[in-house]
């Protein structure tokens, strides 16, 4: 039995608009250069098939994992769990993030991945939360910005569950 509510926040209708609109951002910031999208495990899934189908432009795509946590602490440090296999230097790199919260692995993972010369690299999250941040990650794309709340569906989970909920929901104790 569980012992918190899921309280829908985002349903689908809403999210398939939003992505339409991310999509045709990339399509018209990369037309004609081919960029890499590399997918951030394992959360970054369900938006990026989605985000995918709805860009025209020609790209290539990849999955990264990044971790800067042991346990539920952060490290400071990024560990790479899964490796890009597709070469960035001289290409756009756009990172599709499921959510943008402390935002600190990504920046992490920005930084590592810097050093490889990509063109430029980018952000395409599907949700940022509203919260301060002590460092600067700009996010490109994103279709919603959020309350400071833990979601989940459309491949958010909670300890692992909930990642093939349809919508977005924020989870709230009984």
């Amino acid at each position: 039995m569980q012992d918190y509510e899921i309280h829908k926040l985002i349903d689908r209708s809403e999210l398939e608009a939003r992505i339409a609109v991310v999509a045709e951002q990339i399509d018209r910031d990369y037309k004609g250069s081919n960029p890499v999208i590399a997918i951030v495990l394992k959360g970054g899934f369900i938006f990026a098939a989605d985000l995918v189908r709805n860009i025209t432009t020609p790209f290539n795509i990849d999955f990264v994992g990044a971790s800067s946590y042991i346990g539920t602490q952060s490290s400071g440090e990024i560990k790479i769990t899964k490796d890009l296999d597709v070469p960035i230097a001289g290409r756009h790199l756009i990172l599709v993030e499921d959510i943008v919260d402390s935002g600190l692995t990504l920046f992490r993972l920005c930084e590592a991945l810097q050093c490889r010369k990509p063109l430029s690299i980018k952000i395409a999250a599907l949700l940022v939360k509203k919260i301060n941040r002590p460092f600067d990650l700009p996010v490109d794309y994103f279709a919603f910005e959020i309350p400071d709340k833990f979601v989940v569906g459309f491949g958010l989970d909670y300890n692992e569950r909930h990642r093939g909920l349809p919508y977005v929901g924020y989870i709230e104790p009984k």
